[in-house]
């Protein structure tokens, strides 16, 4: 069995995980970036706020490399603004390298193993925890230290905006009035090992729609196959899940597809909520930062807030979401984190005590 043995965050709602957890579950709403002063690199090539907000990450998991074998130490890093904005201002090509967090942490630990970054849009966080997995059942690794990070960059904010799925409103999952995302960035950082305790790592499930390059398939199809397939890994029934941390951008049509793949798999019996209102969407980081909320889900017993104007889109399949006056839950043992992307990446993960 995997276990999540460490785990770090930073995201506009602080600069530690405790911090981060403490104020979503307050519905504490601030703007939609990181105001923690972050280490600088020596390195021209490396010195990006990607790598910032890293090595930020890192120094807070105190891991110590030493116990290990370097060339058994595995690095996955989920992103997908490495360097953009760095490389507008500098035309450095190594800025524009997408595996650039990758190369930095490997250089900066001294490790001579794995190291990648795995990029597949929103859904990279929950990606990486797969290739990270892999690592560790085939015995490449003996210990992988795998996350997400993400600034927040102009390139594809300009993107987004051009698509007409951002709002300057707070973003509104599941309301009727919703009409966009907001931008964030951040990131968190974990280390997994095999067969020692901590949060295991129960099921991932990973499907593509083929549907569209920037819409998902309204239907939910391949996004509730993604779900069964990691309920059936895992072992587990859906009213075996505890609490669900939604993907909930806010955007008319991811909502829509969301609301159905849930509705289909769980009824309205299970407690979800989507976090975004609070932290921004991290794209690369965003499953990241979600699932490491949902590790202080587990620990405290106590559920996020669906942040909303509470005008449920009633034209959408009922799903049960939070109330922010009853966060505390009876029984909280399994957690499930969905992601879903452009190009119809969709992917869950199944975390329990």
């Amino acid at each position: 069995m995997i276990s999540i043995t460490k785990v770090s965050a930073i995201c506009n709602l602080g600069e530690n995980l405790d911090e981060i957890f403490e104020k979503a579950c307050c519905g504490v709403l601030l703007p939609h970036k990181i105001t923690a002063k972050l280490p600088l690199i020596e390195s021209e090539t490396y010195n990006l706020r990607c790598n910032q907000i890293l090595l930020h990450l890192y120094k807070q998991l105190e891991f110590d490399s030493s116990k290990y074998n370097s060339e058994r130490i595995g690095i996955v890093i989920a992103t997908t603004n490495s360097g953009i904005d760095e490389f507008e201002q500098s035309n450095n090509l190594e800025h524009l390298k997408i595996s650039n967090p990758a190369e930095f942490l490997k250089e900066y630990i001294g490790t001579n193993g794995f190291a990648a970054c795995v990029s597949t849009a929103c859904t990279s966080g929950v990606k990486a925890f797969s290739t990270a997995r892999k690592l560790l059942e085939n015995d490449i690794c003996d210990v992988v230290i795998v996350g997400g990070v993400d600034p927040i960059a102009k390139l594809p904010v300009a993107g987004f905006s051009a698509l007409e799925v951002l709002t300057k409103e707070l973003t509104n999952p599941f309301s009727k009035n919703r009409n966009g995302m907001n931008i964030g960035e951040g990131g968190a950082l974990f280390v997994l090992e095999k067969d020692v305790e901590g949060i295991k790592l129960l099921g991932i499930g990973e499907t593509s729609d083929a549907y569209n390059a920037a819409t998902p398939d309204p239907s939910g199809e391949q996004a509730i196959k993604a779900i069964k397939m990691a309920l059936c890994e895992a072992n587990l029934k859906p009213d075996d899940i505890d609490y669900i941390n939604l993907h909930a951008t806010g955007t008319i049509a991811n909502d829509i597809m969301e609301a159905r793949a849930v509705n289909e798999v769980f009824g309205d019996s299970v407690c979800a909520s989507g976090t975004k209102p609070l932290t921004g969407h991290c794209l690369g980081a965003a499953a990241s930062i979600e699932l490491a909320l949902c590790i202080k889900v587990l620990e405290t017993g106590k559920m996020l807030p669906h942040i909303f104007d509470g005008e449920y889109d009633e034209e959408l399949p009922k799903i049960r979401l939070v109330d922010k006056n009853n966060l505390k839950s009876d029984k909280m043992e399994v957690c499930m984190c969905s992601a879903f992307g452009f190009g119809g990446t969709n992917a869950v993960l199944i975390v329990g005590k």
